[in-house]
């Protein structure tokens, strides 16, 4: 149950994320700010961050193997 919770707050902040920087990029398109580009490209690797998370979070409820006799849950 606290992974759905934890993918749930991950998913929101994707989106969020997402938001953020298209309204960063449209801000840095009309007043010519660099910084606020530089900020559009930081909130993207934001989101970046999530997609990441989320992968870990898919990967960690992989069942045991061979290799790994406990599962992968402590891999991430």
């Amino acid at each position: 149950m606290a992974a759905q919770g934890s993918k749930l707050s991950i998913y929101a902040a994707i989106v969020a994320n997402v938001l953020i920087s298209i309204l960063k990029f449209i801000a840095s398109f009309f007043t010519g700010s660099s910084a606020m580009f530089s900020e559009g490209i930081h909130s993207l690797i934001d989101t970046f961050n999530g997609v990441l998370l989320l992968f870990g979070i898919k990967k960690s409820k992989k069942g045991p193997t061979k290799q790994h006799a406990f599962g992968y849950g402590k891999e991430v």
